[in-house]
């Protein structure tokens, strides 16, 4: 075979292979295509929801709607507000100590985004372990709600920590007002909810 033919054999072959590369691309599954409406949809389905239940029967302990401590507490604000939890276990004791924002707390927790195509129970974002949760082995971490200079941790998460009690253990909806917002943050996208199966090992003072 001549040099030339070579040539134009080769670059057939690559413009073959770039056109399967293309085709193969247009079929990939964006997994965040719409993630600003998607969230938005979802938060507010489940904080409606929910406020329905409390409204229908106030002595309803599984479900909690929490606004933020960082807004003012009187009146009735957005969905964005608020945090959703679902209470999972709960500390008996109804007078127990509660975390304050000076204060540094031991958690475990699994911190998840919204189901999609390729992660069905949601894409999990950090851990503080792996597995079946264990008291007795699974792993904890150490945070400082709050410090001189402002909040040093989202305020949804922060919200959470101070109403919950040692032992309590929560699944806590954070819509993405209270979380990162329109910035996307290492793995987690822009516009995220984001899901924390959470548990309150202990708090301290500083």
């Amino acid at each position: 075979m001549k040099k030339h033919q070579i040539m134009t054999l080769a670059m057939m072959l690559l413009s073959l292979l770039t056109a399967v590369s293309c085709s193969e691309d247009d079929n990939t599954v964006d997994e965040f295509a719409n993630w600003q409406a998607v969230n938005d949809d979802y938060f507010n389905r489940l904080s409606d929801e929910v406020k329905a239940k409390l409204a229908a029967d106030p002595s309803r302990t599984d479900w909690r709607r929490i606004r933020t401590w960082s807004k003012a507490q009187d009146g009735e604000g957005p969905n964005s507000d608020y945090i959703i939890v679902h209470v999972l276990e709960s500390n008996p004791d109804a007078d127990a100590e509660k975390p304050l924002y000076t204060d540094t707390v031991t958690v475990s927790y699994i911190g998840r985004l919204l189901p999609t195509t390729s992660f069905p129970a949601g894409y999990v974002f950090d851990r503080t372990y792996e597995g079946e949760y264990d008291h007795l082995v699974s792993g904890a971490a150490d945070f400082a709600i709050g410090n001189s200079t402002g909040n040093n941790l989202i305020d949804g998460f922060a919200t959470a920590l101070q109403n919950m009690r040692r032992g309590d253990h929560w699944e806590v909806y954070i819509p993405y007002q209270l979380g990162y917002g329109s910035t996307d943050s290492g793995d987690i996208p822009a516009y995220s909810t984001l899901i924390f199966d959470l548990r309150l090992i202990d708090f301290r003072k500083p």
